[in-house]
């Protein structure tokens, strides 16, 4: 593709710039309950459930949400534990240094929107988990959102309130650009 950027983005930095912190912090929950260290607690919350396999090649936001579920917590508390809230923040500043997010005003670059189109292009929806590898279920939720989450890993979204009546990933947070209250960080000086 001839107008399509060649930057190589990890799914975290894919879901923040699709769909804000809370979907960043998805992909986190959902890389981690991949390797076995998150598990659905309570209805609609998460909780670990020993180590992270790997832990030392863990992205930081990863690091963070792993240690930030010490308690079990759902998707709103996660999202204001400090340790998380500083890891959105650094892979925000990241995002805007590769010039994909604008501080001024707040929101995605052209460049972010061609990048995420043409990644979208590149790997549609997979139908079922049969032959997606971990990798790819988490590019996929990180493009995709709850419409992934449904159809890649069900029952733990449910159970964990990443979806259903617990909540969305896509849907009741701000987006990292935008304002208000509930764990989004703005970019930009306060």
């Amino acid at each position: 593709m001839s107008g399509a950027p060649t930057i190589r983005l990890q799914p975290h930095e894919v879901a923040l710039l699709r769909g804000g912190s809370r979907a960043a912090v998805t992909v986190a929950v959902v890389a981690l309950h991949l390797r076995g260290a998150v598990r659905a607690g309570r209805p609609g919350t998460m909780r670990t459930s020993g180590v992270a396999a790997g832990a030392g090649a863990l992205p930081r936001l990863t690091k963070a949400v792993h240690s930030a579920l010490y308690r079990p917590a759902g998707m709103r508390e996660l999202l204001d534990r400090r340790g998380v809230g500083e890891a959105l923040g650094e892979l925000r500043g990241d995002l805007v240094a590769a010039g994909l997010l604008r501080r001024v005003p707040p929101g995605r670059t052209r460049a972010a929107r061609v990048l995420l189109k043409s990644l979208r292009v590149q790997l549609p929806l997979p139908v079922g988990r049969e032959g997606v590898s971990s990798g790819d279920v988490l590019l996929s939720v990180a493009l995709h959102g709850d419409k992934a989450l449904v159809s890649l890993v069900p029952r733990f979204a449910e159970a964990a309130g990443l979806v259903g009546r617990g909540g969305t990933a896509d849907q009741g947070l701000p987006q990292s650009w935008g304002g208000g209250s509930g764990g989004g960080f703005t970019c930009g000086a306060v």
